[in-house]
């Protein structure tokens, strides 16, 4: 990264719910991302009974006796701060003061990131939405270039209600709509000029998708070319390193920016960290006061993230691994269950989650999986939502500690057992 201007057990700390997908939207333009216009809402009765379908889905997940994930979100209040005070002192001692305004034990996670990623240094957030914010402004201020080219599909267009310009006065543009990052040759025949090229890694809402690792470094070399700045949403970079076949401070090292969250895969309560070189950190630490984020004490949410990186972080490998037998088996399952078409994306999944694409409606196959769970006390799936086409729905897999129990075989009778409930 240059400074330039351009449990007391061996438990898994499961990690939390990803943010959940958005409602589709229809999408007016680059910068109104969560306008949708008035004869795409659906009505009281239809949005109530998909409501009511989600919601007996999660009460049968909190009850069920297996499942592939078990994110923090199915925990109880109680639960998750008796557990978190029964192990936080394995990971910082916890006769130290409580921190105040960004020392102790956030100032001790900071330090452990910017290690992790080889950075200079690293300033804690409580979120993600605003470490980006406050990265972007101030590489739009080192490069006197406002404009951030990044993918259409990525967290800041889609899920932020069009935060960048509103807030941060940036402005948008897009190399590619393809549901892919975007190619060295696509960044260099941008036909605008940018200040900042921003990379999803991976891109969520495109399966998780991630470039290999030679296109991620063409894609960098073509930015700079454009004597633009790179910066990762590095939200779940974390479970990256299996697919590019580099360690985490190889990956984090492409970038003049990265920034990481602490409960997307490592299960903590929330919070986010942005790492980068060391005058561009006291920068963003400026800018975080003035966005409202210098918070008077987070150390709930800091020994979470410690608690995280030292159980959680070294058994993605592991998950992403078993990722790849769940998704064989479940299209093996689809196909003896006889489902006339289905869509595992990507075929081979790039980290622990992964999309699966069936022709029903959403309303159906959420309750089926609810079904599926009360039953039988296996739940496969979690709730599906209606995206692309009419008549497709989606929904993310997540493959964490739990599902290291499942063989190929549970998975496939798991499947048959949920397509007869359609």
């Amino acid at each position: 990264m240059s400074d330039s201007g351009r449990d007391h057990t061996d438990e898994p700390y499961e990690p939390d719910e990803p943010d959940e997908p958005d409602e589709p939207k229809k999408q007016d333009g680059p910068n109104d991302p969560d306008e949708q216009d008035e004869q795409d809402e659906p009505d009281d009765h239809d949005r109530g009974h998909a409501q009511s379908a989600r919601e007996r889905l999660r009460t049968a997940l909190r009850g069920a006796r297996r499942t592939l994930a078990r994110p923090a979100i199915d925990a109880t209040v109680g639960e998750r701060l008796t557990r978190l005070a029964a192990d936080a002192g394995e990971v910082y001692d916890l006769g130290e003061p409580a921190d105040m305004y960004g020392n102790g034990v956030v100032a001790e996670l900071e330090g452990r990131v910017a290690e992790l990623l080889g950075a200079e240094d690293a300033a804690f957030f409580p979120t993600g939405t605003m470490a980006q914010q406050v990265a972007l402004r101030c590489w739009a201020g080192r490069t006197g270039n406002a404009t951030v080219a990044l993918h259409p599909l990525s967290h800041p267009e889609r899920h932020e209600r069009g935060a960048f310009p509103v807030v941060s006065g940036l402005r948008t543009v897009h190399p590619t709509s393809e549901r892919r990052l975007p190619t060295a040759e696509e960044v260099r025949d941008l036909d605008e000029p940018f200040g900042a090229l921003m990379l999803e890694l991976p891109l969520r809402d495109a399966g998780f998708a991630l470039p290999s690792w030679e296109e991620l470094v063409e894609v960098v070399e073509a930015a700079r070319e454009r004597d633009a700045v790179v910066h990762f949403d590095g939200a779940r970079l974390w479970e990256c390193t299996t697919h590019f076949g580099r360690p985490l401070e190889e990956i984090a090292q492409l970038a003049d920016s990265v920034y990481v969250s602490f409960y997307k895969s490592l299960g903590g309560l929330g919070g986010a960290a942005l790492v980068g070189p060391g005058s561009f950190v006291a920068e963003a630490r400026a800018w975080r006061h003035r966005y409202g984020g210098q918070v008077f004490q987070q150390f709930p949410t800091a020994l979470s993230a410690l608690l995280g990186l030292t159980r959680e972080l070294p058994r993605l490998p592991s998950y992403v691994a078993h990722a790849r037998v769940v998704a064989d088996a479940l299209r093996a399952g689809f196909v003896e269950a006889g489902v006339p078409w289905f869509q595992v994306h990507p075929e081979v999944p790039h980290t622990h989650q992964f999309q699966v694409w069936l022709p029903y409606d959403a309303d159906v196959l959420t309750t089926a999986a609810a079904e599926q769970a009360e039953e039988t006390g296996n739940a496969l799936f979690r709730p599906w939502f209606a995206e692309g086409p009419p008549g497709l729905s989606v929904t993310e897999v997540t493959v964490a500690g739990p599902g290291l129990e499942w063989t190929a075989e549970d998975v496939r009778k798991g499947v048959r057992d949920f397509v007869r409930r359609l």
